[in-house]
C-alpha cells in the first residue's frame, strides 16, 4: 500500500469567470511543483476552497491533477460533504479517476456526535481500497474529531493518516501516543512543520507548500536526516509567511501570491473577496524575503 510522506501541497483551484476550471494552469502549477520535489498533491484543500465548488468542479480539479501528476507523485484528493452518501460518492469518483488516496473532510451543518462523526469516515474508508487520510481542522468545522474517535478509526485498515490542523501541538502528540504505528501524522500551516517531525511528524500538508515548495522540500530533508539547528534556522525564516497569511483569506494570498509568480489562477471564488492592492504588497514582500 502506498506510503505518504513529505511536503503535500494544497493545490488552488484556477477557475476563470464562467466558473470553468482552468486546468491548463492548474497542471502546469502541478507539474512545477514535481519539479520542485514535492512528496505529493492534495486538490480539493482548504486552499483549494472546496467548499465553493460543484460537482463537476471538483471531478475537473481532481482530473486535471492526476493527469499532470502522470504517476511521478502521489495524488490525495479530498472528500468533503455534509451528507455521507455524497462523500461515499466523492471518493469513489476520484478512486475510480485515479487518485493514491482520499483527504476526508466532514463538513456539519447541525451538531453530531461521536458516534455519527465515527460512521462518517468509516463509511468512506469502507468505499474505497485506498488509503485515508482524516482532516480536522476546528477553526471552521462545526463537528471535530475527538481523541477517543481518531483512536477507534485508526483501527480500520485504510484509515493510517491524519492532518490536524487544531494549531495544539500537545493534541498531536496525543494521537501519536494513543495511536502509535496506526496513523501517521501530517502537519498542517497551523503548526510549526519543523516542531511536528521532531515528536514524530511524517511531513506536511498546507497552502503555502504552493509557493515555496523548493524551501519546503530544503526543510523536510532537513527534519528527515535530524539535521535540527539547520531546520530550525529555515524554520523561522519560513514562518513568516505563515504569519503574513494569517492576516487575510488564505486561498485569496496563495492565489494571489501565484499570481505574483505568473500563474493564471485567478482570484478566490465569491463570495470570498481577492486581495486589495495594499494586501498583495504584503504577500509579495512575504514571499520575497523567502526567495533563496
Amino acid at each position: 500500500m502506498t506510503d505518504f510522506h513529505g511536503v503535500f501541497p494544497y493545490l488552488v483551484s484556477p477557475v476563470d469567470s464562467n466558473g470553468r476550471i482552468k486546468t491548463e494552469v492548474l497542471g502546469r502549477l502541478a507539474s512545477d511543483l514535481i519539479d520542485a520535489g514535492v512528496h505529493g498533491l492534495t486538490p480539493l484543500g482548504s486552499t483549494g476552497e472546496f467548499a465553493y465548488l460543484d460537482r463537476a468542479q471538483r471531478l475537473d480539479v481532481v482530473r486535471a491533477t492526476i493527469e499532470a501528476a502522470a504517476g511521478r507523485v502521489s495524488v490525495v484528493a479530498g472528500v468533503a460533504s455534509t451528507s455521507t452518501a455524497d462523500a461515499v460518492a466523492q471518493a469513489r469518483d476520484y478512486q475510480r479517476l485515479g487518485a493514491n488516496g482520499i483527504l476526508a473532510i466532514l463538513e456539519a451543518y447541525f451538531p453530531l456526535k461521536d458516534a455519527q462523526i465515527e460512521a462518517y469516515f468509516r463509511a468512506i474508508a469502507d468505499a474505497v481500497e485506498i488509503p485515508v487520510v482524516l482532516y480536522t481542522n476546528p477553526q471552521f468545522q462545526r463537528s471535530d474529531l475527538s481523541l477517543d474517535v481518531i483512536e477507534r478509526l485508526a483501527t480500520h485498515p485504510r484509515i493510517r493518516y491524519i492532518k490536524d490542523a487544531s494549531t495544539n501541538t500537545g493534541r498531536l502528540l496525543s494521537i501519536l501516543n494513543r495511536c502509535g504505528d496506526a496513523l501517521s501524522v501530517f502537519s498542517a500551516s497551523a503548526h510549526i512543520p519543523a516542531a511536528v517531525m521532531m515528536i514524530g511528524g511524517v511531513g506536511w500538508m498546507a497552502g503555502p507548500a504552493c509557493l515555496i515548495p523548493r524551501q519546503s522540500v530544503r526543510l523536510y530533508e532537513l527534519c528527515r536526516t535530524g539535521q535540527w539547528t539547520d531546520a530550525m534556522a529555515l524554520q523561522r525564516r519560513l514562518w513568516t509567511i505563515n504569519e503574513a497569511f494569517a492576516r487575510f483569506n488564505l486561498a485569496a494570498c496563495i492565489k494571489a501570491g501565484l499570481q505574483s509568480q505568473g500563474y493564471d489562477v485567478g482570484d478566490p471564488i465569491p463570495p470570498q473577496a481577492a486581495l486589495t492592492m495594499d494586501e498583495r504588497k504584503a504577500v509579495t514582500a512575504a514571499l520575497e524575503m523567502l526567495t533563496i
